[in-house]
Parts: C-alpha cells; structure tokens; sequence
C-alpha cells in the first residue's frame, strides 16, 4: 500500500488540483471563470485518473528492476527510468529496496536536460504511403 501511494502521488497530485480548482470562487469575478475552472479541473481529474490506470506497468516495472538489480547493481538498468518525474520516484523505490538509496545522485548524472530530451524525442518523421493499383483488380 505504502509503494502504490508513493509511486501514484503525481495522480494524487493532479486529482486533488482538480478538486482544488473547483474550489476558487473565481465565480465571483465572473461567471465565464466557472466554465473555466471546470475545464480546467476536467483535465486534470483526467490525466489524474490516467496515471492511475497505469499502476499495474508501474508494479511490472519495479518487480523487472528489482530483480535486475538485485544480484549486482547495474545503473544502465536505470537509465530510462531517470529521465521522467514518475521513472525516478520508481529508480527511488527500487533502490531503497536494494538498499542501494546513496546510488540516486549517481543516477541522476545519466539524467539528460530537457532541451535534449525533447529533440531526441520529438523528431519529426516522414510517413509515406504507398498505394497498390492492383488492389482491387
């Protein structure tokens, strides 16, 4: 129960701003704010409840990482869950399983900087389709 709460507090997180959203009388200035506000807290509840749903990857994840790592330390095994905010609250929970928590500053050298990470991931790519004239032949 302690790691579901610990490597779900971003859903958390965003739940309760959902709810917290709702909460400011912005009203008060005007009523288009409210439209607003649920809006904005109707993202939120959603991506929340989305990273929710993803729990049951998170546990297979950990399990996987944690029996690479449990023999030797391997900080390569690491290295893609480092670059994202959920990934290192996962690296976190698993080397403190390991007993290995003084390893996380060692692992945040592999973390790359946002401006890479984008272009890396981000890349535009071309899609060509062809089309078989003999298809309906």
């Amino acid at each position: 129960m302690r790691r579901f709460l610990y490597l779900n507090i971003y859903s958390f997180v965003l739940v309760f701003s959902g709810a917290l959203a709702l909460l400011i009388p912005l009203y008060l200035i005007s009523k288009w704010f409210w439209i607003l506000q649920g809006i904005a807290a109707l993202v939120l509840f959603a991506q929340g409840i989305k990273m929710f749903y993803t729990w049951d990857d998170k546990r297979i994840k950990w399990e996987v990482l944690l029996n690479r790592n449990r023999e030797e330390f391997r900080p390569d095994t690491f290295e893609q869950f480092i670059q994202a905010p959920c990934g290192r609250l996962l690296a976190k929970s698993v080397l403190a399983e390991l007993g290995k928590s003084n390893e996380y500053k060692n692992l945040l050298k592999m973390k790359k900087p946002l401006l890479t990470s984008c272009k890396e991931n981000c890349t535009p790519v071309k899609t060509v389709v062809f089309v078989n004239e003999n298809y309906n032949k």
